[in-house]
């Protein structure tokens, strides 16, 4: 059975664009979406309406891999992307549906990301406590100003 959901509200110091480049772009999903202790490999990502994707978490302690994919449903550029989740594990039935909102704001971006269809067996504490870990993540990746190597 599949019911939880979670929502989650963030404001960034940065621009839509930004943030929306990094829930699309491989190199960087892998770098902030999976939660502490937690490695992500991305295996497929074609960031296209009706498009697909497909990647692990490892965890790093135990070496233990859960992949899992999905389809991306809706994408407006630099203020919505909808896509569903469906893990590999047959004792992880059922599928996600993530919806994040983009909103420019006065101080940046307004992050407004809600997940629904968290399998029964998944407490939602823990993906509220997961989300948490990598939205910390995505905030350092997208709010950085490197400058340019000369």
């Amino acid at each position: 059975m599949t019911t939880g959901t979670v929502r989650h509200l963030r404001i960034l110091r940065t621009t839509p664009d930004r943030v929306y480049r990094a829930f699309l772009e491989p190199d960087a999903i892998a770098k902030w979406l999976p939660p502490y202790g937690y490695t992500c490999t991305v295996q497929e990502l074609d960031a296209r309406t009706g498009g697909r994707h497909k990647m692990f978490f490892r965890n790093f302690a135990t070496g233990h891999e859960e992949p899992f994919g999905g389809e991306y449903l809706e994408l407006v550029e630099f203020q919505k992307i909808r896509y569903t989740d469906r893990f590999n594990d047959p004792n992880l039935p059922g599928e996600m549906t993530t919806t994040i909102t983009l909103r420019e704001v006065s101080c940046g971006t307004e992050l407004i990301i809600v997940q629904e269809g968290i399998p029964d067996v998944i407490p939602t504490e823990m993906c509220y406590l997961g989300w948490q870990e990598s939205l910390l993540q995505l905030a350092r990746l997208v709010e950085s100003d490197v400058p340019a190597a000369s």
